[in-house]
């Protein structure tokens, strides 16, 4: 409920999409977000299909027009975001000194030409600056040239919302959820003195181990499907599914993987789902080796957590082992240029971080009721 009414529909027509009010209301908005939405959807209506040069200096043409009433709510419809953000990336020589921050209220549209050769070239360069060079920047190059051209445009803040901040979201409250909910699943039999009535079943302690799994795989594809469920029946209420075959390059212009956002939101859900059932296993064991709920609880969220907080403090090789643990990596690197090198192959990261989550989950089903069972006889 949490998430489908406060992260999704307060979000949609409050928090993130509700009209401005010059932050004088609370949170800053209105309560209109589905008006809202609808409004600029109408409005990019005559921006949608092929984007071009011409399309681009049209927009931001426009934006430049309504943005001489100083008024938030004039331009706020016009993907203002979005458009500073390509021409930042693609035209910097047309920043200015006095306001390098907001290039799109003072440059000049018509000198906004050569999109696609420009963005070719901010991507080879930016693979150059990221120390990605040789067969790596071959690679992610060979992946850039499947994307096609001219890309789709529609309304972008919808989904910029949507795969590249509320999906991954949803991770970390799994991750809570079941660390609190199964944590006491096997220490719980010191926890409450029941381990002498656990004695008498007849089913044998492997049987009783794997239905106690079973119980908390059941949990975990529960929530998940509660929680996308109410998610996306939310999205679909306030946005619909326009745009849905808009390239992953409108939101990240950099972003090499040929994906578009149906696709994109579709991996998402994916890792959070393996990610989740990955954490399960892992949160079974911890319970099957340690007596104590508490001190199940806070290992379950160290796994978690404790990786999040140190990875700055550690070398790139030891960051990208560390994202290979259960909610730790993210489902947003469908947006990065981030590898791994195995046995000689580049593979891109998010193959491995949608992968080896529920590998490490598996490997410890057995290890937990192989030793719960001995803990028990003991």
């Amino acid at each position: 409920m949490y998430i489908v009414i406060f992260g999704s529909i307060l979000s949609y027509q409050w928090f993130s999409f509700g009209t401005s009010n010059d932050y004088t209301s609370t949170f800053g908005n209105n309560f209109d977000g589905y008006s809202n939405i609808r409004n600029n959807q109408t409005y990019a209506d005559q921006w949608r299909g092929p984007l071009t040069d011409e399309t681009l200096q049209h927009m931001v043409r426009d934006y430049q027009d309504k943005s001489q009433s100083g008024q938030r709510q004039d331009y706020e419809m016009t993907d203002w975001n979005t458009l500073n953000t390509w021409v930042k990336t693609l035209w910097p020589k047309l920043e200015k000194s006095e306001n390098p921050y907001m290039m799109l209220d003072y440059v000049d549209p018509d000198k906004l030409t050569g999109f696609y050769e420009r963005r070719q070239q901010a991507v080879d360069s930016f693979l150059e600056l990221n120390g990605q060079t040789g067969q790596e920047k071959s690679y992610f190059l060979n992946m850039d040239a499947k994307t096609p051209i001219p890309f789709n445009y529609d309304w972008v803040e919808g989904w910029s919302t949507v795969v590249a901040n509320f999906v991954s979201g949803i991770g970390m409250v799994m991750a809570l959820f079941i660390a609190i909910v199964l944590s006491p699943m096997f220490s719980g039999e010191w926890h409450n003195n029941t381990k002498s009535l656990i004695v008498t079943t007849r089913n044998g302690w492997q049987k009783t181990a794997l239905a106690k799994i079973g119980v908390g795989i059941a949990f975990t594809l529960e929530l998940f499907t509660l929680i996308s469920i109410g998610a996306i029946g939310a999205q679909l209420l306030f946005m619909g599914t326009r745009g849905w075959d808009m390239p992953i390059q409108v939101i990240k212009l950099l972003a090499t993987a040929p994906m578009n956002m149906l696709q994109a939101e579709i991996y998402e859900y994916a890792y959070v789902l393996l990610a989740s059932l990955g954490f399960t296993g892992i949160t079974l064991l911890l319970s099957s080796l340690l007596k104590s709920n508490f001190a199940s609880l806070l290992a379950s969220l160290a796994v978690v957590y404790v990786p999040m907080a140190i990875a700055q403090f550690v070398p790139i090789w030891v960051q990208k082992l560390l994202d290979l643990l259960p909610f730790v990596g993210q489902s947003t690197d469908i947006f990065r240029t981030n590898a791994y090198h195995l046995f000689g192959k580049v593979v891109w990261s998010p193959y491995l971080l949608i992968i080896v989550p529920v590998c490490l989950g598996i490997l410890c089903i057995p290890i937990t009721v192989t030793l719960w069972s001995r803990r028990m006889k003991a």
